[in-house]
């Protein structure tokens, strides 16, 4: 009796055991998915050598993670391009070699938990992250950046400042990565190609004032045609010194843009009209009228002979392209912390392929804006003389077709400090 019950107890005690083996085994076979043959293969393998299986295959595949994870970050390091991550709250996680460099990050360890704003004082690339994270969109920014102050940056042989672009890119989790680019080296490239030129322009005012001088002296004692000979190099003359002369201003303009204004408080509107008034004899020439559209008074600070360069180099342009007995519409409109004033024309409008170049300088547009007539020859300097006037302003500049009557239209924005306001 006594080694039947222990039959039967040891007997039931298995099939307890092969049913809690089989219970366990179902419930694990979820979760043991990475492998795809693993279905095939559950019903010939014991349980523990399937877990062993998968353990193995998950130790394998975090090691390939792990060697992919350290070869981009070695492609990272020696990138020419800075490169920098933040987590959801802005700490930051990662920064390659460049990005410690420009932006002066010392003594950083991935396991120092610490915010971007900490590492880097630069409230541009902080705005830069949180509205990629917001939008989760790409953004591009370009801004100076300033070093902390230290022994070595206080040395009048360093550089105060440099200038950076940032591609902000939206990842998983709220993170974002940041890839940034040191353009001080262009920049130092273009002001010295810019000082160049300047110095050359500077020195070719002297011959060709003499030039024009002999000129003059020899148009009156000449007949025709040696007369009209004179007469076109005169011509030529003087547009060569309208060129030195804006190149120059232009330079002077870009190179210090604050100190070259005589700011004032003005009324905007009283600028336009006294622009159009210079050109007036131009505009009856093609009997073409100014249609004003907007507030009475626009008070804000400027420098009056400056803006007022600005519009007459609109509304030449414009006069330019208009058709005979046209109109030049001017529509201003004041808000709370800016005025917006924009010119339009009824002329062709801008080739598409133009719009991204019109303001750089010595840029000739496409010819069939001229609408078959004999344009005026310019200096190709006036719209980047008058887009740099109005940056020097903290303001923008831009340039259109509009969209109901096909001409070009020219936006001015400009700021309106809270004390004139």
């Amino acid at each position: 009796m006594d080694v039947l019950a222990l039959v039967l107890g040891g007997l039931l005690g298995f099939a307890l055991g092969l049913g809690e083996r089989w219970r366990l085994k179902r419930r694990l076979m979820p979760f043991l998915t990475s492998l795809e043959d693993t279905p095939q293969v559950a019903r010939s393998l014991s349980l523990i050598s399937l877990v062993r299986r998968e353990l193995a295959y998950l130790k394998d595949r975090e090691s390939r993670l792990l060697d992919e994870r350290n070869q981009s970050r070695f492609i990272l390091e020696q990138a020419p391009w800075g490169y920098l991550q933040v987590d959801q709250d802005n700490h930051l996680l990662w920064c390659n070699r460049q990005a410690q460099k420009w932006l002066q990050i010392d003594r950083w360890e991935p396991r120092q938990y610490r915010l971007l704003l900490e590492w880097v004082r630069s409230s541009e690339l902080d705005q830069l992250v949180e509205r990629t994270r917001q939008t989760q969109t790409p953004h591009i920014q370009e801004w100076l950046f300033f070093p902390p102050i230290t022994p070595e940056t206080l040395n009048p042989g360093n550089l105060s400042s440099w200038l950076l672009k940032g591609y902000s890119y939206p990842l998983s989790d709220g993170q974002v990565a940041i890839f940034i680019e040191n353009l001080q080296p262009l920049a130092e490239l273009r002001r010295s190609r810019n000082q160049v030129f300047a110095d050359l322009t500077h020195e070719l005012r002297t011959p060709l004032t003499a030039i024009s001088l002999v000129a003059e002296a020899l148009f009156p004692r000449l007949q025709s045609p040696e007369q009209a000979w004179v007469g076109q190099m005169l011509t030529e003359t003087e547009r060569l010194r309208t060129l030195v002369d804006e190149w120059l201003s232009l330079s002077q303009i870009t190179e210090n843009p604050g100190q070259c204004l005589d700011l004032e408080d003005l009324d905007l509107r009283d600028v336009l009209l006294s622009s159009w008034q210079r050109l007036l004899p131009l505009a009856q020439e093609k009997q073409i009228q100014l249609d004003y559209q907007g507030a009475e008074q626009l008070w804000l600070r400027g420098d009056r002979d400056r803006l007022i360069q600005v519009f007459i180099n609109l509304f030449d342009n414009c006069l330019k392209h208009s058709p005979e007995t046209g109109v030049i519409t001017v529509r201003a409109d004041l808000g709370s912390s800016q005025a917006q004033v924009q010119v339009l024309d009824q002329g062709a409008g801008f080739n598409p392929q133009d719009l991204p170049f019109i303001f750089n300088r010595l840029y000739r547009g496409d010819p069939s804006r001229h609408r078959g007539q004999s344009p005026r020859s310019g200096s190709g300097l006036g719209l980047a003389i008058a887009k740099e006037i109005i940056e020097a302003h903290q303001g923008t500049l831009g340039a259109a077709n509009d969209p109901q009557t096909g001409g070009a239209c020219f936006t001015v924005t400009l700021p309106i400090p809270s004390e004139v306001v």
